[in-house]
């Protein structure tokens, strides 16, 4: 997986020797990453005009804010996910693929941390247990 560190006000090395969160958007083909300082990049999609993408392009990546504690991972699975027309399959391999991708850039970025579903993202995890 490539790995590029955007860096504006704070590098993303300073963060990690501070351990301030940082915020990272991973690629559903698992190939490319960009990750910032959360302040750098204060949303995902304004991270992703940064790194010089299309910011309209935000749900063809898995999303998290993370630091050395772990790993909260914005759960939204786009309705043409694959395109499975099934919501719960559709849910289930999305899930399946962003904890994969997600890990897989986890480990690479040297953070071994578990990975949260907040509260607030949880209604499309929740229609697997329906």
């Amino acid at each position: 997986m490539e790995i590029i560190k955007i860096n504006d006000y704070e590098t993303v090395e300073n963060a990690v020797t501070k351990d301030e969160p940082l915020m990272a958007v991973i690629s559903f083909k698992g190939d490319k990453a960009y990750v910032s300082h959360l302040d750098d990049g204060v949303e995902h999609h304004i991270l992703l005009n940064k790194a010089g993408q299309s910011p309209i392009d935000i749900d063809k990546y898995f999303r998290i804010i993370f630091d050395k504690e772990g790993a909260d991972w914005t759960f939204v699975c786009p309705s043409d996910y694959k395109h499975i027309s099934d919501r719960t399959k559709r849910i289930a391999e999305f899930y399946k693929d962003g904890f994969s991708a997600i890990s897989e850039f986890l480990s690479e970025f040297g953070y071994l941390v578990d990975i949260k579903i907040p509260h607030r993202y949880r209604r499309h995890f929740d229609a697997l247990a329906e």
